[in-house]
């Protein structure tokens, strides 16, 4: 079986769930333009960025909106997603999660590749913001996936090249991202079923039979 050096993270839907909240955020912001924003087609955001998300949700209506006011309107949606993260807490990891992370990290260097800009704020919440060796967020890069770019930057602060890095990821964009890289990955949750990911697994304590 091959052989890793290092693991790299993404963090929604992998290390902790946060997809209700971001939900909530937007569906604040689309009701407000009266636009028809469903669960459904919450789906299409996971693992875009933020600006990318909101040109998503404005494509459902007619109306253009300048650069200034799809900033407002998203840090609007981020005040709000700021405000509902406020109610994490390390009950929000789970067992399995974290007795995974302990044991990984006897043996890896860990990361997180992640297009939010709240990582560092939502592993504060759930106390485990020292317990990854690198963080690269969407404060770090300029294309969110499926660009590669921030697993790229993860590999190269950890001094790893790509092919011997395994990324852990639940959306098809990050997927895709890691393919474009030249990593393998983990495919969990929504992904444990895309043709794209190396490995599928149901729980992340599945990667210790992988690692």
């Amino acid at each position: 079986m091959r052989k890793y050096d290092a693991v790299i993270f993404d963090l929604d839907g992998v290390i902790c769930t946060t997809d209700e909240y971001h939900y909530l955020a937007w569906k604040e912001l689309a009701d407000s333009l009266a636009l028809p924003f469903d669960r459904q087609y919450n789906n299409r955001l996971r693992g875009v960025s933020r600006i990318e998300s909101l040109n998503l949700i404005l494509a459902l209506g007619e109306r253009q909106y300048s650069d200034e006011e799809k900033q407002a309107m998203a840090q609007k949606k981020n005040d709000t997603y700021r405000r509902l993260l406020e109610r994490m807490s390390p009950a929000d990891v789970s067992d399995d999660v974290l007795s995974t992370l302990k044991a990984l990290k006897e043996k890896y260097p860990l990361a997180i590749g992640s297009s939010s800009r709240n990582t560092k704020f939502i592993l504060s919440r759930i106390d485990l913001l020292d317990f990854f060796d690198v963080i690269v967020d969407g404060n770090d890069i300029s294309a969110s996936k499926p660009d590669p770019e921030v697993f790229l930057k993860a590999a190269a602060a950890l001094g790893r090249k790509p092919s011997l890095c395994l990324v852990v990821e639940d959306a098809a964009a990050g997927i895709e991202a890691a393919g474009k890289g030249g990593f393998d990955s983990a495919g969990i949750g929504d992904a444990s079923r895309l043709e794209g990911a190396t490995y599928h697994i149901e729980k992340l304590s599945d990667l210790l039979g992988i690692l």
